[in-house]
């Protein structure tokens, strides 16, 4: 069977822009609603991965606070699809802005993000979920 990894690496792209904007303007229910039911995720902030769509869901809801994000980069966006089709990675950085008290734009946060994302019943759902900070070491390690 023959699919176009190009159309579904820009679809599942799309969908993450469209979970991203939705978060940025203080919805964060985008990305909560598409994770499937075994989701797994590491967030930047913890040490264990957080397994289950109930656990993952209401970490994010115990953390989440509109971040009034302006204006998002997104960054070299690699997308790998399985022969079969169903399955896709995508890797990208992000960086966002926000408004300081005087109106200037000021960068929030820079990220290294990967979300896999398995076609299931249909649509595209995020199984795995890896957010980290771009900066976290002060010197080029490899263990």
């Amino acid at each position: 069977m023959s699919f176009d990894k190009a159309a579904i690496g820009a679809t599942v792209l799309e969908l993450e822009k469209g979970f991203n904007e939705r978060w940025s303007a203080g919805d964060n229910r985008g990305y909560l609603d598409n994770y499937a039911e075994e989701i797994s995720c590491f967030d930047p902030i913890l040490k264990d991965v957080i397994v289950g769509r109930d656990q993952v869901v209401a970490h994010i809801d115990a953390l989440y606070s509109n971040p009034q994000i302006v204006r998002s980069e997104y960054l070299n966006p690699v997308v790998h699809v399985s022969d079969g089709g169903d399955f896709a990675v995508l890797a990208y950085n992000l960086n966002t802005y926000v408004l300081d008290d005087d109106g200037t734009e000021r960068q929030l946060r820079a990220w290294n993000a990967t979300e896999a994302y398995r076609l299931i019943d249909g649509e595209w759902r995020i199984v795995h979920s890896n957010w980290a900070f771009t900066q976290t070491a002060t010197e080029a390690v490899a263990s």
